[in-house]
């Protein structure tokens, strides 16, 4: 379950890479901003985020998706707690706002169909996954969920995902942890992803 649990971490980042972004000019010097660690969910014990990294999470296997993110055009912030809580939040900047609609499209898709594909991949692990609605912020965003139990081991783990986008601007959040779908702060995650999306650009 710690594989999986390592896995469902980088998705966010893996996920990313089905969109078929081109590969245009290196960004000028203006970035998108990142979300503050004092802006995710809150929990019993503080967040700490990371520095913004140039590129994609090292360890972002393709759990839910065929395909790995190109490094160019992304960058991405981690963030933890000392409770087991974690999560990332990863932007990309399409060359055309049309290449930013196809990835939110495909993005969307593959966190719809993420269980299913799960407990094809992982015999006898129970994986379900929800859509909860859309955000209205900038031209959009969508949450989702991720509820797993391994029955053998006795484990559940619950994740949150996001993806917005402003312009030709896509971000993707997380958020995940030991427990069920009763135990995520849902409408918090909704907060933090309207936050996300309003911070890219000012």
């Amino acid at each position: 379950m710690n594989k999986l649990r390592t896995a469902l971490a980088t998705a966010a980042a893996a996920a990313l890479g089905l969109a078929a972004l081109a590969t245009g000019p290196a960004q000028a010097a203006a970035q998108p901003a990142f979300l503050a660690a004092s802006q995710m969910p809150p929990s019993a014990t503080p967040w700490t985020a990371t520095q913004v990294f140039t590129g994609v999470p090292e360890n972002g296997g393709a759990l839910c998706a065929p395909y790995k993110i190109p490094a160019q055009n992304s960058r991405y912030r981690e963030f933890s707690t000392e409770l087991d809580t974690n999560g990332v939040q990863i932007t990309t900047v399409a060359r055309t706002e049309a290449d930013a609609v196809k990835l939110v499209d495909t993005l969307r898709k593959s966190l719809a169909g993420c269980g299913p594909l799960l407990q094809k991949q992982n015999p006898g692990l129970k994986a379900v996954s929800a859509a909860h609605g859309k955000v209205a912020v900038e031209e959009g965003a969508w949450v989702y969920s991720l509820d797993t139990a391994d029955p053998q081991i006795g484990s559940t783990d619950i994740h949150l995902f996001s993806v917005g986008r402003d312009g030709k601007t896509v971000t993707f959040v997380r958020w995940g942890q030991m427990g069920d779908l009763k135990d995520a702060p849902l409408t918090a995650f909704k907060t933090t992803t309207k936050t996300a999306v309003n911070k890219l650009w000012p």
